[in-house]
């Protein structure tokens, strides 16, 4: 792994696994590195929980049983065949761990050998050739509309850190990027018409695919509810405008 390019950053959310409501964790910094070529395996370990809620997730004490298990899979992994932990699913009563490895052999006697100091567990395993890492890409990483959530989160979880109370008004500006002026200006009809103001609208020709920039504002909480439901609509109408938003920054009010 290219360490200078490769910080971790673990999130988690919700999402569908095989049609049933899924938790989901997965490491979004290997997306900067990933694919990689020394580690073409994917393999994964599917773990039956014992007392799983009725949703088919675990329950809070199970939770930490099961980390345990994951840390142990993932340091033995790593110490016998450089392993690179990936993420994991919960849904359906099942915990699935997934790791990417270069040499699997006896990748099952190190499995066998962890899963031994916690019999009460029953579980799976399997391995398969996965060059392009689609089963990081496809199957844990978020979709572009959650992954914007999590960035929402991200921005919400760092002005609190510094204190800030949330339920406070304060103008927060949103960037949006667009192929064409054409598509900007119908975007800017649209959300002026909802109370939006334009701060700045100009021209970058070194962001070729996206060179219209568009900066607007508007004044409004940034609770968890109020700033998800607002850059979401901001990110679907900018995709109907064939724009890409880019985020949005706000100033932090402790007072």
């Amino acid at each position: 792994m290219d360490q200078t390019n490769y910080v971790s950053d673990w999130e988690f959310y919700f999402g569908n696994v095989d049609n049933m409501l899924g938790s989901i964790a997965v490491d979004l910094g290997l997306a900067k590195v990933a694919p990689l070529a020394d580690q073409p395996h994917v393999v994964w370990v599917s773990i039956k929980i014992i007392d799983p809620r009725p949703d088919g997730l675990s329950s809070m004490q199970e939770t930490i049983v099961l980390q345990q298990i994951e840390d142990d899979l993932e340091g033995e992994l790593h110490a016998n065949h450089n392993a690179t932990y990936v993420g994991r699913s919960t849904s359906n009563g099942h915990r699935k761990v997934y790791f990417y490895l270069g040499d699997i052999t006896d990748y099952d006697k190190t499995i066998s050998t962890v899963m031994r100091g916690h019999s009460g567990y029953t579980y799976s395993f399997g391995t398969k050739e996965d060059k392009g890492w689609n089963g990081y890409f496809k199957m844990l990483f978020p979709e572009p509309e959650q992954y914007q959530s999590i960035r929402n989160r991200k921005v919400i979880d760092s002005l609190e850190e510094h204190g800030d109370n949330l339920s406070r008004e304060r103008a927060i500006h949103h960037w949006i990027f667009f192929k064409t002026e054409a598509d900007r200006q119908a975007y800017v009809t649209g959300v002026e018409q909802e109370g939006f103001s334009v701060v700045a609208s100009d021209y970058d020709e070194e962001l070729e695919a996206y060179p219209f920039r568009l900066h607007i504002k508007h004044t409004d909480k940034v609770d968890w509810t109020s700033i998800d439901k607002t850059v979401l609509h901001l990110w679907r109408l900018a995709k109907q405008h064939n724009g890409d938003y880019d985020g949005w920054e706000t100033s932090a009010e402790t007072a």
